[in-house]
């Protein structure tokens, strides 16, 4: 895909032509253009989020060096932008370039350094570049964070089990206990009969 720089450059000129000129040189600015004046227009009013898909779809048709650029001006934007980060070591890696792939991969370990992608993708690119300690390293790394999420993941699944949930029915109260019967209590405790003589010890 060409650069902007022709573009650019023309419409600067354009521009700098209506404003000493008036502004009949506006009405041309658009064909002489062409279609780049309309996709510079639409660059500039896209979202952070959709400069970034608009990236990804770059890369999933294959268009490496396109997305590399797309993903560093969302990066310009927002430097901690993690999914771009990630995503720009991945296109350096499929262009082949690792030294690059793995400066990008150590910037997304900085932003989030228990994300298991970012170890599994430096583990793939230090193995490429040929470093394979640091591969097993990061290997090692990707594993311990997957464990440790799948425990995460379990604890939190158990935790909302033993819950107790706002929607259950309201239980019948528990029947009173019964206590065995107890006689020599009641012997004790009886009363005499009027008129009965009381033994003597």
């Amino acid at each position: 895909m060409p650069g902007f720089g022709g573009p650019v450059l023309m419409i600067v000129k354009l521009l700098s032509q209506f404003v000493h000129q008036g502004c009949r040189k506006a009405l041309f600015l658009p064909v002489a253009c062409g279609g780049w004046f309309w996709r510079l227009a639409f660059l500039v009013t896209m979202t952070l989020q959709e400069q970034y898909d608009d990236a990804m779809f770059d890369y999933s048709q294959g268009e490496y060096i396109s997305a590399t650029g797309k993903l560093k001006a969302v990066l310009a934007a927002d430097p901690g932008h993690f999914d771009a980060q990630l995503a720009l070591g991945m296109a350096f890696y499929r262009l082949g370039d690792y030294p690059a792939a793995i400066a990008e991969g150590l910037k997304a370990e900085k932003l989030r350094p228990r994300e298991q992608l970012v170890h599994t993708n430096l583990s793939l690119f230090y193995m490429k570049s040929g470093d394979k300690v640091t591969a097993e390293k990061h290997g090692l790394q990707a594993k311990i964070e997957s464990w440790r999420e799948e425990a995460k993941v379990a604890g939190d699944k158990k935790a909302v089990t033993e819950a107790p949930s706002e929607l259950q029915m309201s239980k019948p109260a528990p029947a009173p206990m019964k206590f065995p019967s107890q006689p020599w209590k009641k012997k004790a405790t009886a009363a005499p009969e009027p008129g009965a003589q009381t033994p003597r010890p």
